[in-house]
């Protein structure tokens, strides 16, 4: 019987050494930065329910800043785990599909009801369709994982749609602007950032940028500039930031796509003129 149990506690494939067991459990630091991430995008619907569109917007790039660190943590303290993965992508569909449609569709889209039936329609059509795009992207991303150019996301990325989406908002709420004046463009940018995001547009992903390597003194000059020049005016200067790198999207794909046919026109009038 003893020797049986030794048998059991040893694994062939581990050179007769004895089998590690992943401790049951979950992680506990990560998650927190996660759950702390799903509080944010919660209270972004609280409030924008009881009309505090400012500190709904706010909460939703809170949400941004706790899903970058969560998994930076995971990976610093080696505490990765597939539980943390499902955990966060279901948190991002809270904080960057549900929260920005709800949160804009109570700052302004749900005054287009009283242009009409149709345009009412139309409001809530606009924010479904945003958040069933953050939906697919989320699926898309998680099933894509090893498969695809690290170095671009295929389609936009769900925290930065939603930065533009409740950007606007942030933007309105803090010049005063109210969001039935501004409806139309509203639906505009909602729709705009859905479609975005479950489109084959490559956008950059800036993976490439290792943090852990030094880097020259001027860089870390260039860090406090660009925080200094962000901390004046957050609302315009983060709208317009993810405004534009929403459209680098499709302007990186077209630039991409001539050079791949100026190539293959070269390659071709090359082997013709052989």
């Amino acid at each position: 019987m003893r020797q049986a149990r030794r048998v059991e506690q040893r694994g062939a494939g581990n050179g007769g050494g004895p089998v590690r067991r992943r401790p049951r459990g979950i992680y506990l630091l990560p998650n927190l930065f996660t759950t702390a991430g799903l509080f944010a995008g919660f209270y972004a619907i609280i409030a924008a329910i009881g009309g505090r569109f400012y500190a709904a917007a706010v909460a939703v790039f809170v949400a941004m800043v706790m899903d970058g660190i969560d998994g930076r943590v995971a990976r610093l303290t080696h505490t990765e785990s597939d539980f943390g993965k499902e955990y966060d992508s279901l948190s991002d569909m809270v904080c960057f599909g549900l929260a920005p449609a709800l949160v804009m569709y109570e700052w302004s889209l749900s005054s287009l009801s009283g242009m009409g039936l149709l345009w009412g329609r139309l409001g809530w059509i606009t924010a479904f369709v945003y958040a069933v795009g953050a939906a697919l992207r989320l699926a898309r991303f998680n099933t894509s994982v090893g498969k695809v150019d690290r170095r671009y996301f295929q389609g936009l990325p769900s925290p930065s749609a939603a930065a533009v989406v409740a950007g606007m908002v942030w933007l309105g709420a803090d010049l005063g602007i109210p969001g039935h004046s501004v409806a139309i463009p509203a639906m505009l940018l909602t729709l705009a950032a859905g479609l975005l995001m479950v489109s084959n547009f490559r956008y950059y992903s800036f993976k490439e940028i290792d943090f852990s390597n030094p880097v020259p003194f001027a860089a870390i000059l260039v860090m406090v500039f660009v925080i200094s020049l962000l901390l004046t005016d957050p609302p315009k200067l983060l709208f317009g930031g993810f405004t534009l790198y929403a459209c680098s999207g499709p302007v990186l794909t077209l630039v991409q796509r001539r050079r791949i046919r100026r190539r293959k026109q070269a390659i071709s009038g090359g082997r013709k003129g052989g």
